[in-house]
């Protein structure tokens, strides 16, 4: 696999290129800003790029703007862990990166100890995935017309539940903030069911995300960063660094955060949120929407909401970033209708009676 890293700091291009290297099957080329690496995007075709944002000359934005326009390639970001990096992150994803990984504080050496393994893991999974150039936001656009599924298996026709009862779940790890800008602001601000959303996604991210989401959505966008009671009209996106867990306060549906936990392996976990809600809403009531990401998170739980009378969506691969996680509902016979990202608000509408 040829990957080219792009960094401004001669000490840190050398050690992910250690890195790498340690790793095995790659084969590695160096770029020290922005315009080396449009350069070397031509000249060394590089299957994956590792893309720094703060650079001289040119920065890490201008440079993908550029690359994603003369040759798209799978670009992973290097992030920092701070509000800047995050809204930098999010324009980063907008404009057609793939992932992202946050580099933790402290020196250079510490930071790739913890990062090491997780940065070489989304470098492969970055070379499976399609680059994609940057789109125009689709905020307050009106739903589009649904059209003709492609359904894993048969769907099942269910009438759609009462205003008021019902909940949206929306699982999604890789390209998921890009994904979603392309259906949640589709939702009028009349849809009558709350929409939770467990984006795999750091701590220090998710605010800021909900926070860009607020001003693309018709619905009110918040951050689950402490226990809500779930409401039409609202998305509530799981707070990064924990898990969403839907719980019972007086008698109504709460989303609380809780602490990760080593029994789930992504966070904040879709399978949990999944579980949690069938514990307090009747499965006719809940929808479950798997979109792009890798791993199979949620998977098991979505496929027993479906089994149990509910309504799930994966998002097809032909719009999907990384056919992973929508690929793993699938195959468990767990996805009723498999659509395009572009189709998924319109389904949602129809069940909700909209």
């Amino acid at each position: 696999m040829k990957l080219l890293i792009v960094d401004d700091s001669a000490l840190m291009r050398r050690q992910l290129a250690a890195l790498f290297e340690q790793a095995g099957g790659f084969e590695v080329r160096l770029a020290r800003n922005g315009r080396e690496a449009v350069a070397e995007n031509q000249a060394f075709e590089p299957d994956v790029v590792t893309l720094d944002i703060n650079m001289p000359e040119m920065d890490g934005l201008t440079a993908l703007s550029q690359m994603m326009v003369e040759r798209p390639v799978p670009v992973v970001m290097l992030s920092s862990l701070t509000e800047k990096g995050a809204l930098a992150t999010f324009e980063a994803l907008h404009l057609g990166a793939v992932d992202y990984v946050a580099k933790p504080g402290g020196t250079i050496s510490t930071s790739l100890d913890e990062i090491g393994r997780q940065l070489v893991a989304k470098v492969r999974g970055a070379a499976r995935a399609r680059p994609r150039a940057a789109v125009a936001p689709v905020a307050k656009a009106p739903p589009a017309p649904i059209r003709e599924a492609r359904p894993a298996q048969a769907p099942v026709a269910r009438p759609a539940a009462p205003a008021g009862d019902g909940v949206v779940l929306v699982g999604v790890s890789t390209g998921g903030p890009r994904t979603l800008e392309s259906i949640l602001p589709q939702l009028p601000a009349t849809f009558p069911w709350p929409v939770v959303v467990a984006q795999h996604m750091p701590a220090s991210f998710t605010l800021p995300f909900a926070n860009r989401m607020d001003g693309l959505c018709q619905l009110k966008v918040v951050e689950a960063n402490r226990p809500l009671p779930l409401e039409a009209g609202t998305i509530y996106i799981c707070k990064g660094g924990a898990d969403g867990q839907i719980v019972s306060r007086m008698g109504r549906p709460v989303l609380q955060p809780r602490p990760e936990h080593r029994e789930h392996l992504w966070h904040p976990s879709v399978e949990l949120l999944g579980r949690s809600a069938l514990e307090h809403y009747a499965p006719a009531a809940v929808v479950a929407v798997m979109l792009t990401g890798m791993g199979h998170d949620g998977a098991d739980a979505f496929a027993e909401i479906a089994r149990r009378g509910g309504r799930t969506v994966a998002e097809s691969e032909e719009s999907a970033v990384v056919f992973g996680m929508p690929a793993e509902l699938i195959r468990r016979g767990g996805a009723q209708q498999v659509l395009p990202a572009q189709q998924i608000a319109a389904q949602l509408l129809a069940w909700a009676g909209c």
